[in-house]
């Protein structure tokens, strides 16, 4: 891994669904330019195994659906390290991957309590400890289904959409308090929730070929690249930039 410098030296993140994927690289990439990470997901081993890896992290269990467990967790972060400087929203799941009207209401809400309700969830208490400190910065995690729709995907497209909203508002909000809040929408990225996405899928074959040709750059992004832009948004060089939702996308909202 390249990396500009050691620009987290002395900061506090938090990451959200830590435990693999995008959010364990995004945590491996800020400890490794000088945070002290808070590792957040369901599976406690999970995040255990990769704080013992880095230099400076935690490991706490929590489900973002639970508003009061995350209250606490985040609370008890604040309160062991002072305060928060930065966020990376990311706990999320996709679904089933089914027609509209084959979407059952407990699809519909399993999907919306992580991906929605979670992420308000996480966003509004790091906020609280945020505005009542010196202020940071946050990267929540869209997709680019979010921004354009994907047969099959509608509860995921419909919350990926929101969190775009959500960046908006919470930006244009906390401008003036000293947090940027930002988001990033990948393409499929090469995770275990893209392979769960691609094995669940009606013809598992056509979807592999789907995600790594749908894209002008061909293939699939990787977690470190993925890792790379949210830490961008994270450092004190994108100071001037809030309420943004980037493309990781290959070009494919350039077509």
């Amino acid at each position: 891994m390249t990396t500009a410098a050691r620009r987290f030296e002395g900061s506090v993140a938090v990451v959200t669904g830590a435990g693999s994927g995008l959010g364990a690289a995004a945590a491996e990439r800020l400890a490794v330019e000088g945070a002290t990470v808070a590792l957040l997901d369901r599976d406690l081993r999970a995040v255990a195994e990769l704080a013992d890896e880095l230099p400076h992290a935690t490991a706490h269990e929590v489900d973002v659906t639970d508003a009061v467990a995350v209250d606490t967790v985040i609370d008890t972060v604040a309160a062991r390290h002072g305060r928060i400087d930065a966020l990376v929203n990311n706990a999320g799941v996709v679904g089933p991957q089914v027609p509209v009207h084959e979407t059952t209401d407990a699809i519909w809400s399993t999907v919306m309590r992580v991906n929605a309700d979670g992420a308000f969830h996480v966003l509004r208490a790091t906020l609280r400890t945020m505005v009542a400190g010196e202020g940071g910065a946050v990267v929540n995690m869209a997709s680019s289904s979010g921004l354009s729709g994907k047969p099959n995907m509608a509860p995921y497209s419909f919350s990926k959409a929101g969190i775009v909203g959500l960046t908006r508002s919470a930006a244009i909000e906390y401008a003036a308090r000293g947090v940027r809040v930002n988001a990033v929408a990948p393409t499929a990225v090469r995770t275990p929730l893209v392979e769960r996405h691609i094995q669940n899928a009606p013809d598992p074959c056509a979807m592999e070929r789907l995600v790594t040709s749908q894209t002008p750059i061909p293939g699939l992004p990787t977690p470190a690249d993925v890792a790379g832009v949210v830490a961008f948004l994270l450092s004190a060089e994108a100071a001037w930039i809030t309420g943004l939702t980037v493309p990781v996308d290959g070009g494919y909202h350039a077509t």
